[in-house]
Parts: C-alpha cells; sequence; structure tokens
C-alpha cells in the first residue's frame, strides 16, 4: 500500500503447561518463554509501531510476592524498548545475585516477569493519541487474584457509546471513554459477578475465606463471563485476557472479523494474529495451527485444561479481505497463494490496457507487500505468451528462424524501478518543503525505460488516498519519460470506512470518494449528495440495526471505470507528461482469490454488524458538515 495507514494491532499470548525447571533442563533457561514472547512479537512487527507492550503472571505464587509484571512503552521503537527494559532489570539482578540467578525455583519467587503466562501486544494506534496509558496490555486490579484482569487484543467496537451507557446502569464509573476501557471493565464486571456468586456459594457451605478463594480458581466460569460481557458488543474483536488466577483466554468476535490462530502440545499453548508466526518460532507444520472459530474462545485453565468454546452463535464469517491483500505477512501459505491469484485475475484487464503489447512495456511493482501479487500478474502474462507461442508454431508451418527467434523472445519485461528510501525523513512540515522531500522517498532505476516509447506497468497492492501517489511515485516515474503509466492495485476500489480495526474512518480522505463527489457535480448530480446527506441525518437517532447505507447511492450512477478515471485525473501531478490510466481490480475477482474471507465492506459497503452502517452515515454526514472527526 503506497498509501500509508495505520491498521491492525497484534498480539500474542503464550502459556508455559510445564514447571520453569523443565524448559531449564530442555532448553537451557528458565527465559524460554520471555524468548518465545520476543520472537512473536517480532514476527508480527508489521502489526504495530505505536506502542508495544507484554505482561505475565506467576502460577500459585506465595502470599506477599508480587505475581503480576508489565512493562509498556510508546517510544520510537517501542517493542526494542520493552525488551531492553527487561534486559536490563536481568541484568542488574544478575549482578547481585549471579550464584542463584539462573535457578528456575529462585527466579521464579525473587525475579519479576519470569512466569507462565505471557501476553504480548503491538499497537497500531486508531483511538486517542499515543500516550501510554492506551498501550496494552491493561489491568483492572484487585487484592484477590481471581479478579485481577489484564487484557489486550486488536479490536474496535461500534457501539461504544451504548456499551459505556450500560456501564453507568450497572453502577460503573468508567475512567475513560474508549473501547479497551469498556471491554475490560464489562469482562471486568462479569468476573466480579461470578465470584461473587461462588463466595456466597461456598460461605454459606461453612467454607473459610481461603477454601473459598481455592473453590473459585477451579470454577470459575470463563465462559459464561465472556457471554455475559459481549453479547452487546458490535464490531470486530480478537481480544486476549489473563486472569490473576493464571487462567487465560482469547476470544474471537462472531463475524470472524479479526484474525487469532492457535496452537498446543504438552509443552507450550500459544495464540498469535498470524499463523505463520508460531510456524517459525515453534517450528510447527502449517496443518497443526488451527484458526479458531468465530464466535469461539480458546480457554486455558491454570490446572493446564484447554478446551474451544463457543461463546457467542457465529454469523456468516467476513473475515476481513485486507488481511489477505496487505496487512498480515505474506509468508502464510494461503495469504501467499490469494495475493498471487489477485494478481493473477486482472492480468486479462492489464493485457487489455497494453493493447497487448508486450515488446514496449514494462512491468514492475510498488510497494514491497506488492511483489506476490506482482508475481501472480506476471505469470499469467507468461502464459499468455506460451499460448501465443504455441498458436504461433501451430498455424504456421512454414518460418524461418528470424521468426522464430521473435516468438521465442516473448515474454513479459520485469524490471525494479521504485525503490523505497527508509533512511529518508520527511521533518519539514511547511507544506512545500514537506512535499518536496515527500517527492523523493521513493528512488528510481535509470536507463530502463526507453524515452516516451515504454509503457509502465505498476502493481500497486490498494490505493486509499491516493496522497503517495500523487506526491510521490508518479512524478518520480514519470522522470523516466515513459509513454504512459498504468498503477494496478491488485484490490477494488475503497469507498467507504473502516469502523472494526483499520484506521480509515473519514469518507472524504477516500481518492474514490473524492471522484465519485466529482462526478456527480460535472454531471449535474448535486441533489444525490443533498439526498444522501437528508436521509443520513434523519437516521442518527435510530438504533443501530434499524439503520440503511444511503452513502451506495453516492456511486450508484457511475461504473466502476468511470470512477477510475476520475481517480487518475484526481492523482495525476500537474507537471506529469507521460499518459496516466488506473485499473483496480473488481470485487468479483477479490472473491475468486479470497473465497474464505468475505469482509468487504470498505469496497461495497456491506457492513456484517450493524454498527457499520451507523459509522458509514456519521462519516457522510461529517464530511458535508466539514468535521475532521471519526465517525464513532
Amino acid at each position: 500500500m503506497s498509501d500509508e495507514i495505520k491498521h491492525e494491532c497484534g498480539f500474542a499470548l503464550l502459556r508455559l503447561l510445564k514447571p520453569l525447571e523443565y524448559y531449564a533442563t530442555h532448553y537451557g533457561t528458565w527465559a524460554y518463554g520471555l524468548n518465545k514472547l520476543y520472537l512473536l512479537m517480532e514476527k508480527q512487527h508489521n502489526r504495530g509501531q505505536d506502542g508495544a507492550g507484554f505482561a505475565t503472571i506467576k502460577l500459585n505464587p506465595k502470599p506477599g510476592k508480587p505475581y503480576i509484571d508489565r512493562l509498556r512503552s510508546n517510544s520510537s521503537q517501542p517493542l526494542l524498548d520493552i525488551f531492553d527494559q527487561l534486559h536490563d532489570i536481568f541484568e542488574k539482578i544478575q549482578t547481585n545475585n549471579s550464584a542463584r540467578f539462573h535457578d528456575p525455583y529462585w527466579a521464579k519467587e525473587n525475579i519479576p516477569f519470569v512466569g507462565e503466562v505471557l501476553l504480548g501486544h503491538l499497537r497500531y494506534g486508531t483511538f486517542g493519541k499515543n500516550e501510554i496509558e492506551h498501550i496494552h496490555p491493561v489491568i483492572r486490579e484487585n487484592n484477590w487474584k481471581t479478579r485481577n484482569l489484564v487484557l489486550a487484543g486488536n479490536f474496535n467496537l461500534t457501539n461504544v457509546y451504548e456499551l459505556f451507557e450500560h456501564l453507568i446502569e450497572l453502577g460503573q464509573h468508567p475512567k475513560a471513554y474508549t473501547d479497551t476501557v469498556t471491554m475490560l471493565e464489562k469482562i471486568g464486571h462479569f468476573l466480579d459477578d461470578e465470584v461473587e456468586s461462588l463466595f456466597r456459594k461456598y460461605k454459606d457451605m461453612g467454607c473459610s475465606n481461603a477454601e473459598i478463594t481455592d473453590h473459585i480458581s477451579k470454577e470459575i466460569d470463563i465462559k459464561r463471563i465472556l457471554n455475559n460481557a459481549s453479547w452487546r458488543w458490535d464490531g470486530g474483536f480478537a481480544v486476549a485476557g489473563m486472569i490473576g488466577t493464571g487462567d487465560a483466554f482469547v476470544f474471537r468476535d462472531p463475524w470472524g472479523i479479526r484474525p487469532a490462530y492457535y496452537y498446543y502440545n504438552d509443552e507450550i499453548a500459544v495464540v498469535t494474529s498470524e499463523r505463520p508466526v508460531i510456524q517459525t518460532v515453534f517450528n510447527v507444520p502449517f496443518n497443526e495451527i488451527h484458526e479458531l472459530e468465530p464466535g469461539h474462545a480458546i480457554i486455558i485453565r491454570h490446572f493446564n485444561e484447554i478446551c474451544i468454546e463457543r461463546i457467542i452463535e457465529p454469523y456468516i464469517k467476513r473475515s476481513c479481505s485486507f488481511e489477505r491483500i496487505y496487512f498480515s505477512r505474506g509468508t502464510d501459505r494461503d495469504i501467499y497463494n490469494e495475493r498471487k491469484k489477485l494478481g493473477h485475475y486482472i492480468a486479462p484487464k492489464v493485457l487489455e490496457a497494453i493493447n497487448y503489447d508486450l515488446e514496449n512495456t514494462v512491468f514492475s511493482y510498488i510497494p514491497n507487500t506488492a511483489a506476490v501479487a506482482f508475481y501472480g500478474l506476471v505469470e499469467s502474462v507468461r502464459d499468455y505468451c506460451n499460448e501465443q507461442k504455441k498458436q504461433f508454431i501451430l498455424n504456421n508451418r512454414n518460418f524461418d528462424e528470424e521468426e522464430l527467434d521473435k516468438i521465442i523472445q516473448l515474454k513479459p519485461r520485469v524490471e525494479i524501478l521504485a525503490v523505497k528510501d527508509l533512511k529518508l525523513r520527511t521533518f519539514i512540515s511547511q507544506d512545500e518543503g514537506r512535499n518536496d522531500l515527500v517527492a523523493h522517498v521513493y528512488d528510481v532505476t535509470y536507463g530502463i525505460v526507453r524515452n516516451y516509447q515504454d509503457t509502465l506497468v505498476i502493481v500497486d497492492d490498494s490505493i486509499v488516498r491516493g496522497t503517495t501517489l500523487k506526491q510521490s511515485i508518479l512524478r518520480m516515474l514519470d522522470r523516466l519519460h515513459p509513454k504512459k503509466i498504468i498503477i494496478v492495485s491488485s484490490a477494488p476500489q475503497i469507498r467507504y470506512p473502516d469502523c472494526y480495526g483499520i484506521d480509515m474512518a473519514k469518507l472524504g480522505d477516500f481518492v474514490a470518494f473524492q471522484a465519485a463527489i466529482e462526478l456527480l457535480k460535472e454531471t449535474r448530480q448535486t441533489d444525490v449528495i443533498d439526498y444522501v446527506y437528508k436521509k443520513c441525518k434523519e437516521q442518527q437517532h435510530f438504533a443501530k440495526e434499524d439503520i440503511v447505507n444511503y452513502v451506495k447511492l453516492i456511486y450508484k450512477p457511475f461504473t466502476a471505470d468511470q470512477i477510475s478515471k476520475k481517480i487518475a485525473e484526481l492523482v495525476r501531478p500537474s507537471d506529469m507528461h507521460a499518459e496516466l490510466e488506473i485499473i483496480f481490480n473488481s470485487i468479483e475477482n477479490l472473491h475468486r482469490a479470497c473465497p474464505d474471507n468475505l469482509g468487504d465492506w470498505y469496497f461495497t459497503g456491506d457492513y456484517p454488524t450493524p454498527g457499520g452502517n451507523k459509522v458509514v452515515n456519521n462519516s457522510f454526514i461529517n464530511y458535508i458538515e466539514g468535521k475532521s472527526e471519526r465517525a464513532y
């Protein structure tokens, strides 16, 4: 994605199922879990650069000893920072206790973060400033082990206001108006209810308080807690939690919007946002790692019982297709193949756009995340070339050596034309100076393109705002003096806000929306804009279940190709000389490529949850009224 957007958070829950001395004996260190947690987080670093944090819980701690530890950072390199802090803590303790430092029994009792339950989080901020209190994991503290709750995850709720009001009805006074606090307090409230109910049960039976705590730890019903807490939630979530007893869980939304994968054996249980990290860190075969089903939770009890429970009745699965197109690393087998198919399916449209003239066309891609779709496109073009060669030989029995050489040489010209300069920082805040720096974020390869003769086909994985295209990429490519530049998006046009985790909440930011508005103005159909605004305003106080997405009407008068043509006009720099065309993949091709991940609301406006329609209408109202704010 050439446009920078903030998007999905990542998490890693790791539970050691053996005593620490087991790992010290078999793997040479009691820090086995911490080492693995670091790797699980580092391998998901693509999912968050705004902040990082982790927390640990010690099983069966002695009274008077701390058993929950946490480190968080919002520095410029937060993941490195938290583990540097951990290293400094360990180094200081080892200096003062060198003889006992490597003893797992002593380490567990005397060194912070030496526990069996570990939860790490990588933050991409979609709400609030990047202040330390917004960094996960978050903690709800209590003197009772059974009431302590640690939470982290990848989630956004569309109905925080509704849930906030419900917390007030329950008698709470939430400390902040965010989905993180809301989820923490909702789960915490029903955790308190569960503990209180069990306490009364065993108190009536004449048990001592110490005995009651033991009973509660064994009998607490995490499935019931999650069900009671979440049935009102509207949004996408994969939420991970730890209770002070050492119980842990990961719970996925009933639409399967946000991803979660798990694996366990007799040594460890692990749950992460992406599958390949488990494969890499624990050397586990692909088919032994399981996707957590929508509406389900994996629950890991402190006494090592592991179960998968259905918490909420699942809906039709609408997993986020942007995970497949861009967010997740392409090292997942399924995602890799799906990205190649996206390139493969758009190839006929690209060949048509270049008029099948491969001799005068150069194929490349920007940025690196578009590489796999690019390979899929090139493979299809090669297949076309092979078919042309086959037909030539079959249809021409009499040809000379020169003709044969020419047909054999038919193949796509593939080059690396643009490389991002990662060292460049746009530190000047004034627009004029900043834009000049932005224009040089990419370096181009000179001397490959034939002046005013070649067409460049550049694959991007998606186009959101078009800002980087206009300010940087197109200007840099134009310096190569091509006859024409064709930008190929492996994703369809992004037309609607996302409200389930991606930082795409403002309609006015989307170049596809800008194009549709311009077309309505040019064709004297501004009454459509007025009508949509009126219908959105009428629905402002409707229950979210009754709201209709009227913003779809903005796009209805035009074909996808008409909007693509207008987008090309909008992103074209005023000083650009080459012809410009922009091609987007179709919704049909997206579904063919990703048949098991049908979440496409940012392309189609078909939101999986009722809150989505409320968000898109609010976003349109904000656009018309000139409010630069989030719609949820």
